[in-house]
């Protein structure tokens, strides 16, 4: 079976692209996600967990400037939508609540939330992401999102981060690799798009315990897209101190390809790749600088990608 050219995999693309995967979906409209920053909190932040956050975390390095800079969801979401109309020539938008937790808060709390962002551009709004921790949904608020699913996309992003849970104590996490396997598994036969967010090069874990991440994604057939990331250092983490004092092992350039060379052809063929890497703001940015603009950096891995003949799930055995 090839997958090259099928609908998991069009031309000219060794992996299942979210952009491509928008384009067919909407009809070949350009799709662009706006950013809001509705102020929610973590409870890894707050004390209900812990205080500080997961240790390479900080809160800004999510968020562009922009949605940062305007208090109102509204003003957030125009100035969004106009800013990627001018500047990508946008035609239809996901709304995506990023920064921090954003199921955590009351039911009636994000109701009003999600219906205030879904009421601006309705014509033109055709998605709902949401980005929250496996910890922080239960029965209640999983139906509010699923609610919305009747007449948009609606994507439900989880941080997975690693699959192993001496790592997920070492960052301070505050969740374990069990408690979004159970949440997986009571939305096995939902209607949401799920996905979920991994990072790659945690301190302690080799290339065999990274590659496992693909068997264990595999392993649920209602994960429908991924974001994979490689470890980077942000200021104002608590990883960002540990590292001025004693810097540590962090992937090169090249090393990240060669590595996600071998990791794509792992995962399973179906799942849409949302991100291959992820960077935050020169501003914010330790390292590793690979002194390249993300643009460049996703024109090499692509090209990389290709020229090495690269498909993702031509080693995936069921």
């Amino acid at each position: 079976m090839s997958f090259m050219g099928s609908p998991d995999h069009p031309p000219g693309k060794g992996y299942n692209n979210y952009g491509v995967y928008l384009r067919g979906r909407f009809g070949g409209r350009r799709v662009f996600k706006v950013i809001v920053d509705a102020g929610f909190t973590c409870p890894n932040r707050d004390g209900s967990k812990g205080y500080g956050g997961c240790t390479y975390c900080n809160v800004d390095s999510f968020t562009p400037e922009l949605p940062r800079s305007l208090a109102a969801i509204r003003a957030q979401i125009e100035q969004g939508i106009i800013r990627a109309r001018e500047n990508y020539h946008a035609e239809k938008f996901i709304i995506y609540f990023q920064p921090n937790t954003n199921t955590y808060a009351p039911l009636a709390t994000l109701r009003t939330l999600f219906d205030e962002a879904l009421t601006i551009c309705p014509n033109d709004v055709v998605g709902l992401a949401v980005g929250t921790r496996p910890d922080c949904l239960d029965p209640a608020k999983i139906a509010l999102l699923e609610s919305y699913a009747k007449h948009l996309m609606v994507d439900l992003e989880m941080g997975m981060e690693s699959i192993h849970d001496a790592t997920l104590l070492k960052l301070r996490r505050g969740c374990t690799h069990r408690d979004l396997v159970a949440i997986l598994n009571q939305l096995e036969h939902s209607p949401l798009n799920l996905c979920v967010h991994t990072v790659f090069g945690f301190p302690g874990e080799t290339r065999e315990m990274m590659l496992a991440y693909a068997h264990e994604i595999n392993r649920f057939p209602q994960l429908k897209f991924v974001k994979l990331h490689h470890l980077h250092i942000v200021a104002g983490s608590i990883m960002a101190v540990h590292y001025q004092r004693q810097p540590f092992k962090l992937f090169e350039l090249a090393e990240y390809t060669d590595f996600l060379c071998e990791f794509l052809p792992l995962l399973r063929p179906d799942i849409v790749v949302q991100r291959l890497f992820g960077i935050s703001d020169w501003n914010l940015l330790v390292a590793p600088n690979w002194g390249l603009k993300k643009v460049r950096i996703q024109t090499h891995l692509d090209q990389a990608i290709k020229r090495r003949g690269i498909i993702q799930g031509s080693r995936f055995s069921p």
